[in-house]
C-alpha cells in the first residue's frame, strides 16, 4: 500500500470513529498536482467539525506523517488539514453544500472508503 493510500485510510478510521459524516475520497492523480487524494466530510456542528479534525490530526501524527497545515480551527466551520499527499476537508453541513466541492472536483475518480467507515 502507497504512503498516501495508507494516510487516507487512517484519515477516513480516524473521522469516522468520530462520527463524520458522508465521507468521499477522490483519487486526485490525473486530476491535480496538488495532492494524491482528496477528503470531504461533514458534520452537524462546529463542536464535532473540530473534534474530527483533532482526531485526524492526532491520528496522522501517531503514524509518524507530518501534518504541514491546518486551517480554519477557530470557526469550525470548514477545517482543511494538509497531510500532503491527503488533503482532508471537514465541513459542516451548510458550510459544505454552499461550496461543493464534490462538483468543482468531479472529474476526479471517487475512491471506495466504506471499508474503513465504521458501520
Amino acid at each position: 500500500m502507497t504512503e498516501s493510500k495508507t494516510i487516507l485510510e487512517t484519515t477516513v478510521k480516524a473521522a469516522s470513529s468520530k462520527r463524520a459524516e458522508n465521507i468521499i475520497a477522490l483519487d486526485m492523480e490525473n486530476v491535480s498536482l496538488l495532492a494524491d487524494y482528496f477528503v470531504i466530510m461533514s458534520a452537524n456542528s462546529n463542536r464535532q467539525v473540530a473534534a474530527i479534525a483533532d482526531e485526524i490530526v492526532d491520528q496522522n501524527e501517531k503514524n509518524g506523517v507530518s501534518v504541514r497545515h491546518v486551517e480554519g480551527q477557530r470557526a469550525a466551520e470548514w477545517i482543511l488539514i494538509d497531510l500532503g499527499d491527503v488533503i482532508v476537508n471537514v465541513f459542516q453541513t451548510d458550510q459544505r453544500k454552499f461550496y461543493n466541492l464534490e462538483k468543482l472536483w468531479s472529474q476526479a475518480n471517487p475512491v471506495d472508503v466504506q471499508k474503513w467507515v465504521e458501520a
